[in-house]
């Protein structure tokens, strides 16, 4: 199984970038989304970008890919990275509400 990692470009060639995770850089293939800039966020699956995201959601699945992590090493303190859910009420979708 494979998951996209958002990754921010930090500089742009013709047809690859140097893009960060978080934690490393990496280069990767920019094929399918040319032209792409530095400060640009990325969905990169396998060393290819596939799709661009914009900051706020590029870093929710940041901290969704950091808090997978952080539970597959036995670390269950992960609230502090869903601050948007914490002490939320869940809400059903208008079609299933009575």
């Amino acid at each position: 199984m494979c998951i996209g990692i958002p990754m921010q470009v930090i500089e742009s060639h013709d047809f690859h970038a140097v893009c960060d995770d978080g934690q490393q850089r990496q280069l990767v293939d920019t094929t399918l989304l040319v032209p792409v800039a530095p400060g640009d966020w990325l969905l990169v699956f396998l060393g290819a970008a596939r799709e661009m995201l914009d900051a706020d959601t590029a870093l929710a699945m940041r901290d969704a890919v950091a808090a997978l992590s952080q539970v597959m090493a036995g670390d269950h303190g992960v609230d502090h990275l869903f601050q948007d859910l914490v002490e939320r009420e869940p809400e059903l979708p208008e079609h299933l509400q009575p």
